[in-house]
């Protein structure tokens, strides 16, 4: 089985939220974008919501023009008290209908429109999901082997510091026994002649 096809099996009867709406799916994803396709994706997936909300809006803001076109038709019927309309009025009732009538062919676009978008959204958003699974997959791996590299070269480096640490302690008691013996054997005005730079007395050994 191919790693795309074990990621679309995760997917499966998954309640997926919407990525481009996931503030942590943002910060893992979009910053240091590991593939072109994310971003292709969360921009067309970003195009669709945003058409889906603006069908909402409007829908909404047609139908109060509807409602208040409709107000306006009862209030004109209204003071007419059964007297026939004039000319006048039939024109304005006429132009009130008509467009009371766009009213509802817009609403019934964006009705048929909005069928469409959840399914639109819930592919897009599989689509992004899969690339994201990949990513994900790829980072992990990437990391792993820097972070298994790191580990051994610390390690490594570890040991050497040790090893050192030991010669340098054991250069020191070295510098120490020298000095101590020549002091003693030609005193300090003899020593002085050496030019000797190690003092026992600067470079205690670190017990």
């Amino acid at each position: 089985m191919s790693q795309d096809s074990e990621f679309q099996n995760a997917l499966k009867n998954k309640n997926i939220p919407v990525l481009t709406l996931d503030h942590k799916w943002h910060q893992l994803f979009t910053q240091e974008n590991c593939d072109p396709r994310i971003k292709e994706l969360s921009d067309e997936l970003n195009q669709v919501l945003k058409r889906q909300g603006k069908i909402t809006t409007e829908t909404k803001e047609i139908k109060k023009i509807k409602s208040n076109l409709m107000k306006e038709i009862v209030e004109i019927m209204d003071s007419l008290n059964n007297a026939e309309p004039s000319k006048e009025i039939n024109k304005k009732l006429e132009e009130k209908k008509r467009l009371i009538n766009e009213c509802n062919e817009k609403v019934d676009g964006y009705a048929d429109e909005a069928l469409d978008i959840p399914k639109m959204i819930s592919d897009l958003n599989q689509k992004l999901m899969l690339v994201t699974m990949e990513c994900c997959y790829s980072q992990i791996q990437n990391n792993t082997k820097e972070i298994n590299e790191i580990s051994e070269w610390i390690t490594t480096i570890r040991k050497e510091l040790k090893k050192k640490v030991i010669r340098k302690q054991e250069g020191e008691m070295r510098n120490q026994a020298l000095y101590s013996y020549m002091h003693t054997i030609f005193g300090a005005d003899v020593i002085e002649i050496f030019d000797l730079k190690y003092n026992p007395s600067e470079n205690p050994i670190k017990k």
